[in-house]
């Protein structure tokens, strides 16, 4: 088992029909066009438009994430060629044992259960390898196409009070969810959980 807060680099995770892996420079192009789209640019904060120099920055951050053992930040494909979206892992607490995860498709390659495919995988890492039993997603509510993937996935509403996100269409209020393991509990007991984190109790 890895240790929470040190994410282990390289990786590539194959499974369900997909391949995870790490970004690399020969991405770039197909990066650009996948970001430099409304829908990215409306539910994430990803500079729109996006150009090539985003893109550059994009993967200087991406590696710099990966190197530093703070994020995994994973390409999704079909057999590790052609990236057709991305999912990622990060705001590791490794006292809380919890982390955030994202994912987004390129636009052409919609409908076709990628990013359940890729949200399952990385969250089956997370939970098996990583060790980490909170995981978390932050979604507007209006982006119904990503909270069908969440609860296809596992994930369901917190009761969490909404996140305020600014973005280069204004601001967003994001819901959090969480998944849920088989006997995870009643919302009932989910929602008395998530008030004794906020009060600092433990149950």
């Amino acid at each position: 088992m890895t240790t929470p807060g040190r994410l282990p680099y390289p990786i590539t995770l194959p499974g369900d029909g997909i391949t995870l892996r790490e970004w690399r420079d020969e991405d770039l192009d197909e990066l650009v066009a996948m970001l430099d789209e409304p829908d990215i640019a409306r539910w994430t904060p990803m500079p729109s438009p996006f150009d090539l120099e985003a893109g550059v920055a994009y993967l200087k951050r991406a590696r710099q994430g990966r190197l530093s053992g703070q994020r995994l930040q994973l390409a999704i494909t079909l057999d590790g060629g052609k990236p057709l979206g991305e999912v990622l892992l990060f705001g590791v607490d490794a006292g809380l044992r919890e982390a955030e995860l994202g994912y987004l498709v390129g636009v052409h390659h919609r409908r076709r259960g990628l990013a359940s495919a890729a949200l399952s995988l990385l969250s089956g890492y997370a939970r098996g390898t990583l060790g980490l039993s909170r995981l978390l997603l932050r979604i507007d509510p209006a982006n119904t196409a990503s909270t069908s993937v969440a609860r296809r996935c596992g994930y369901r509403l917190t009761g969490e009070p909404p996140i305020l996100q600014e973005g280069p269409y204004g601001p967003s209020s994001l819901d959090t969810w969480e998944l849920v393991s088989a006997g995870g509990g009643s919302r009932k007991e989910r929602l008395r959980n998530v008030a004794a984190r906020r009060y600092g109790r433990r149950n």
